[in-house]
Parts: C-alpha cells; sequence; structure tokens
C-alpha cells in the first residue's frame, strides 16, 4: 500500500493540509467492518461510473477554458475515509483524486470529473509575470480559490443551468440556501483578504486556517464565485468570462460594475470595495462600449 505513487501522493495532500495521515490510520480504515459492509455497494459504484459520458463533460469544460489550455493529468479512483475528490499538484505533475462514493449518482460523478478537469486546464496556463508587493502575493492565490465557483458554472454547463441540476434535493437546497448567503459572504471574503493584505493575519498557518473555512462543503469561494461569473457571462460574454477566470483579480473588478447596474436599476448586490481593488492592482477587463453576450452565451 505505501509504495504506490497514489497512496504516497493522497497521504502528502493530506498532511499539507493539516489532516493525520499515518499508516496505521489508513489500515485501520481499510480494515474496519464499516468499509466491509460498504465492499459490494462500492463495487457496484465503480461498474457505473466505467459507463459515465466523460467526452460530454470534456466538452463543457472545454468551453470555459482558453484555446492553450490543456487537460492532462494521472487518475486515481480511490476509497478513502473522507469521500472527497480534489485535484493535487495540477501545476507540476496533476493528478485527480476520485472518491469512490456509492452515494453519488453517475450524473453526478460526470459532473465532479468536469468541475476537476477544469482546475486542471487552468492550472495548465503560464503563470502571469506581473511583479506585485509581498502583500499582493499572499492574498492573489486565495483570490485563484474563486476557480471553485468558475468551475461549477463550468461544470453544470452554463449560465442557466443549475450547478445541482441533477443532485439530490437536499444538495439543491443548501446550494440555494447559501447563494442566497452572497452579499453576506463577498463582504466577509473581503475582510479576509484585507486581513491578509494588512498583516492581522501574522502567520502562513493562521492565514490558511481562515482562509480554508471559505470552502466548506461548497462554501463562499464556490457560491460567490460563481455567482460572479454567471452575471459576467451574462452581461458581457463568455470570453470576457474567460479571461476573468485566467485573472480572477481582474474579474473581480469586471463584476463591479455589473452589479453596479443592477443597483442602479434597484436590486441590492453586494460590490467589492474600490480601495480593496485598486490594492491588488485589479483592472476590469476591456469590453466593447455597450457590449452584450453573444446568442450562444445567454
Amino acid at each position: 500500500m505505501s509504495g504506490t505513487d497514489g497512496y504516497r501522493r493522497l497521504q502528502r495532500r493530506e498532511k499539507e493540509i493539516g489532516r493525520r495521515a499515518t499508516d496505521d490510520d489508513f489500515r485501520a480504515f481499510l480494515l474496519s467492518e464499516d468499509l466491509a459492509r460498504e465492499r459490494a455497494a462500492l463495487r457496484r459504484t465503480l461498474d457505473e461510473w466505467k459507463k459515465a459520458d466523460l467526452d460530454s463533460a470534456a466538452r463543457r469544460i472545454l468551453a470555459y477554458l482558453p484555446p492553450e489550455a490543456r487537460v492532462r493529468a494521472t487518475v486515481f479512483p480511490v476509497v478513502k475515509p473522507r469521500k472527497n475528490s480534489f485535484v493535487f499538484e495540477p501545476a507540476t505533475n496533476p493528478a485527480i483524486f476520485l472518491a469512490v462514493d456509492p452515494s453519488l449518482t453517475r450524473d453526478q460523478f460526470e459532473n465532479m470529473v468536469a468541475h476537476e478537469l477544469h482546475h486542471i486546464g487552468f492550472a495548465s496556463l503560464p503563470a502571469g509575470d506581473a511583479a506585485h508587493s509581498p502583500e499582493v502575493e499572499k492574498v492573489l492565490p486565495w483570490v485563484g480559490a474563486f476557480g471553485e465557483g468558475f468551475a461549477m458554472l463550468a461544470a453544470a454547463g452554463g449560465p442557466d443551468v443549475h450547478p445541482h441540476e441533477r443532485s439530490p434535493a437536499a444538495d439543491r437546497e443548501r446550494w440555494d440556501r447559501d447563494v442566497a448567503r452572497f452579499d453576506q459572504d463577498l463582504g466577509s471574503l473581503q475582510a479576509f483578504f484585507l486581513d491578509v493584505l494588512e498583516g492581522r493575519l501574522a502567520t502562513e498557518e493562521a492565514i490558511r486556517e481562515k482562509g480554508l473555512a471559505f470552502f466548506g462543503e461548497q462554501g463562499a469561494f464556490y457560491t460567490v464565485g460563481w455567482r460572479m461569473a454567471v452575471l459576467v457571462e451574462k452581461r458581457f460574454g463568455r470570453a470576457i468570462l474567460v479571461e476573468g477566470m485566467r485573472h480572477p483579480a481582474r474579474l473581480l473588478a469586471t463584476y463591479n460594475p455589473v452589479a453596479e447596474e443592477r443597483r442602479a436599476r434597484g436590486e441590492g448586490i453586494a460590490t467589492w470595495s474600490p480601495e480593496f481593488l485598486r490594492r491588488l492592482g485589479a483592472e476590469p477587463i476591456p469590453v466593447a462600449p455597450g457590449s452584450r453576450p453573444a446568442s450562444g452565451s445567454r
């Protein structure tokens, strides 16, 4: 077990985010009665997943990637204590860990794969070479965490498709409740970013602890990122959105005028502080005056 590449990388990833991941822990999990009772269901799930239409999943996310993006990764189907899936080392040695979870349908599995493939695609792009202050360098990776929301949109296939269209009702209801907290969550995220910029979170450990709290099951990085992306695509079209996905800080600045237009029409919706955007050095993505989305982006 400990000699396989997948296990070593899984163990390393768990340790990097502060979780226990000893050989003894994993051995106890593998030999547990709970896992033994789940064996037949795990086998059925894996067999069902093998029939998934991953070509369709790939087409959805390629529509939300720049032409030069590449989607190549090692995929590890895994049985582990936490039934979460994730990408690991996407910019250097891309891997996708897919937790075999009998509670997921094939449709949910296809959506999950599409979500992770979107992350891989953007990680394949070269990093920007713009110079930033040390404080901004600390906050930009966390602004990039809005990629979770961008991937939700890409995996769904469009701004008019609910991200949990084929999920159980409880998942859809949870998502809708959390999206309804958009204004509050945007404010909380901005406060976190400012805490990092202004040094109120003095250590990397303190920054990570506070930042990780916004992931949750599908927390504010997902819902706020998704709603900003939806509004930008509907207002300016997919090409502008994809450029914003490439430069998330600029997407925040591009979102602001969209929200301000809606506020002028009487819709209450939160915006990012101009001073915060200035400190990030975030300029809106240029759009043609009066720009409207192409018919395929509505």
